[in-house]
């Protein structure tokens, strides 16, 4: 059995896989883990790639795109590590960070899931961890309301504007970016909800663990670089929002109140025409 299973899900970002999965190797140094990478049918040549510069890498290559919850499930299943780390394709890992971390849940049995620190390319914070969603602060999302007011209470609240990014804390969720958790957290293998499409998989599974009583982490002296929806920005921001809506709808119905999805449900639409309304504004702003 291997210490970690790295599982990478990839769509077009061959560029970024490539310095990803360098920088693994170069900065991994204490453990013994497996990477896996399962492409989405990717048009740009990471199949090809991944056959050329990385045969020690096991690649899953698809012939349509499964999304992400499905596709993790693809290596998850096929995975012997004692940990599994979903790791995003536009991170870089930085020196021992996978180390440092699989050295943490050895020594926490308590910990369910773990989240580091992620930076953004100059180095800077990226802020990661979350409460867990309410209606409030998704129907102010929803009405782009943070857009116009981003230091209204229920997103200070929801953003944990208030935490210490410098000190080890337990949170709600961590960003899906880089999280790793215990195989066997939820069964003997613990795979995503596959009714989510992208967005939002990574809190339900956050939300199922705490419910088991375990504990999610963050934990700050392991750094990874994340540049941040590099797969995902290559869809136009209406159809985004038309698979975040989906996506909310699914974890609310799971996990809310029966109200809660009314209002969901009615807000929607009003939320399609603000991301066209934001989208076209944009265009005219980069012509003008």
């Amino acid at each position: 059995m291997y210490d970690l299973s790295v599982i990478i899900v990839s769509w077009n970002t061959k560029n970024l896989i490539r310095d990803c999965l360098i920088s693994i190797k170069n900065n991994t140094h204490k453990i013994l883990y497996e990477v896996y990478l399962v492409d989405n049918n990717s048009a740009d040549g990471t199949v090809e790639m991944m056959h050329t510069e990385f045969e020690d890498v096991k690649l899953i290559a698809n012939k349509t795109n499964n999304g992400f919850a499905k596709a993790n499930n693809q290596a998850i299943k096929l995975s012997n590590g004692k940990y599994v780390i979903l790791l995003n394709p536009d991170t870089v890992v930085l020196e021992n960070a996978l180390d440092l971390m699989v050295n943490y849940l050895d020594n926490n049995k308590d910990v369910g899931i773990l989240g580091c620190k992620l930076l953004n390319k100059d180095g800077s914070l990226q802020e990661s961890c979350r409460r867990f969603p309410d209606i409030t602060t998704y129907s102010n999302i929803l009405l782009k309301i943070h857009a116009i007011f981003p230091n209204k209470k229920c997103f200070s609240k929801y953003f944990m504007k208030d935490m210490n990014y410098d000190t080890i804390n337990e949170v709600d969720q961590v960003m899906g970016a880089a999280l790793m958790y215990r195989t066997n957290i939820l069964g003997e293998k613990s795979y995503l909800d596959e009714d989510y499409w992208i967005w939002f998989e990574e809190v339900d599974f956050c939300y199922n663990v705490k419910k088991r009583g375990y504990k999610v982490i963050y934990l700050p002296d392991a750094k990874i670089v994340h540049y941040k929806a590099q797969s995902f920005s290559q869809l136009m921001k209406v159809n985004q929002q038309k698979v975040f809506n989906r996506s909310l709808l699914i974890y609310f119905t799971k996990n809310g109140e029966k109200s809660d999805v009314l209002i969901l449900k009615l807000l929607f639409p009003i939320s399609i025409v603000l991301s066209y309304v934001l989208q076209i504004g944009k265009a005219l702003k980069r012509k003008g």
